[in-house]
């Protein structure tokens, strides 16, 4: 590593070789196993150790050396294999006795990815730490679907939130996005969405589109397409639930134009 970067606590450079006891905070993206960077691959090959999270498509791990360490600690609502404590631990105690950790998130671990507070904890242990950014699923899934988030005359912005706040609130920025012109993406959302619903039924949205798509980017990927006012129904009738995305404002009817041309574009 340069005399430049020597100081540095989170270094995006790939970690050097030989080194002992640091942290890659890698992105493994929203679940097709193709949407995964070059680095982030590296990163999983050099692994001593490899905790991963319950989005992560696991067909990544053939990536790892046959020597490397896999760890799952991932988190579902109301299943935990290690609370976030434990994990801070295990980081800590895994990089000290074997080496290089690689912490493996689903989308970027910088959004709703708990990945810089990893990063806070371990650094109080003088462990190098490092960040592989990774494709969010915020971005991707819509993507995939052929919704843009920002379009001319229909949206000039988007806001991305968590449905779920660490006290198991809806959070209040909902509201606030409810009230604007842009696009609202929500990110574990599902087990809130009478309270969405509401929310936006109230600033009289209710023929605002909304797509609920589950399992993005996987081969079980699961849609629903609606307005406020029926997507509920849709969700019952195709039996939508986590892990999903809501996708909220008029660039959802762009969806069907776009999805053709996807299509076209990737049977070549």
């Amino acid at each position: 590593m340069s005399k430049k970067n020597e100081n540095k606590d989170i270094e995006n450079s790939f970690p050097p070789s030989g080194v002992r006891g640091r942290l890659t905070v890698v992105g493994a993206g929203p679940g097709d196993v193709d949407l995964i960077t070059l680095k982030a691959i590296k990163s999983i090959e050099s692994a001593d150790v490899i905790l991963y999270d319950a989005l992560i498509n696991e067909a990544l791990l053939e990536y790892a050396s046959s020597e490397a360490e896999l760890i799952f600690v991932g988190k579902r609502k109301g299943c935990y294999a290690f609370q976030q404590e434990q994990i801070n631990e295990l980081i800590v105690s895994k990089a000290k006795s074997h080496g290089h950790v690689v912490r493996l998130k689903g989308g970027d671990p910088f959004i709703f990815g708990r990945g810089a507070e990893e990063i806070d904890y371990v650094r109080q242990f003088g462990l190098e730490t490092f960040v592989v950014p990774g494709i969010s699923s915020a971005l991707a899934v819509p993507a995939y679907q052929g919704i843009p988030l920002t379009k001319r005359n229909a949206s000039e912005s988007f806001w991305v939130i968590t449905g779920t706040t660490k006290n198991h609130q809806l959070s209040s920025d909902v509201a606030l996005a409810a009230k604007s012109t842009a696009t609202v993406v929500i990110l574990m959302g599902m087990g809130k969405l009478t309270e969405i619903v509401r929310i936006f039924s109230e600033e009289n949205k209710q023929n605002t589109s909304i797509a609920i798509i589950q399992n993005g980017t996987r081969d079980d990927e699961n849609v629903g397409i609606g307005t406020i006012e029926t997507i509920s129904d849709i969700v019952a009738e195709k039996q939508l639930t986590n892990p999903a995305i809501i996708v909220i404002g008029d660039v959802v009817k762009e969806r069907a134009v776009l999805t053709s041309i996807y299509k076209e574009v990737n049977s070549i």
